[in-house]
């Protein structure tokens, strides 16, 4: 099993939401990563522009390419072709999101950088991290949701 971040929009998360999480789509410049993934994979969304933790979902499916235009990207073109099912596990509401100011620094992947620039580890769309990050980080979620382990 791999745990991933996922940096993308709050809008996008909210389209997926919108769709029953059925699934979801990464980057053109993503399929090297993408293909990478395994149903059970587990993903965390990261809000871009807010900077919090809004959700998590499973990956149920290997990955497929789908033009189909479902996602929202500033960037002419992006159509998020690289998708894969997924299901909800736990979708925070904006008053529960987790601030990743608060909890970036204190996470195993971020420590790939220096201290001051932690930041550096949410930049592109797509990310391996830790088991134990992902575990801890899903308590946090459980918690702020009210949902049960």
């Amino acid at each position: 099993m791999t745990y991933w971040i996922v940096v993308g929009s709050e809008e996008n998360m909210r389209i997926a939401e919108s769709r029953g999480f059925d699934m979801f789509g990464f980057k053109s410049t993503r399929r090297k990563e993408v293909a990478k993934m395994q149903p059970g994979d587990k993903l965390i969304f990261y809000l871009t522009k807010i900077m919090k933790f809004g959700g998590l979902a499973e990956v149920t499916s290997e990955y497929f390419e789908d033009h189909d235009p479902v996602f929202k990207s500033v960037k002419p073109k992006e159509d998020y072709p690289w998708r894969v099912s997924i299901k909800s596990e736990i979708v925070l509401t904006p008053d529960q999101y987790l601030d990743v100011r608060e909890l970036g620094p204190q996470m195993k992947y971020t420590k790939k950088w220096p201290a001051e620039h932690w930041r550096l580890a949410f930049q592109g769309n797509l990310h391996q991290i830790p088991e134990e990050d992902y575990e801890w980080l899903t308590g946090l979620m459980r918690e702020a949701s009210g949902v049960k382990a």
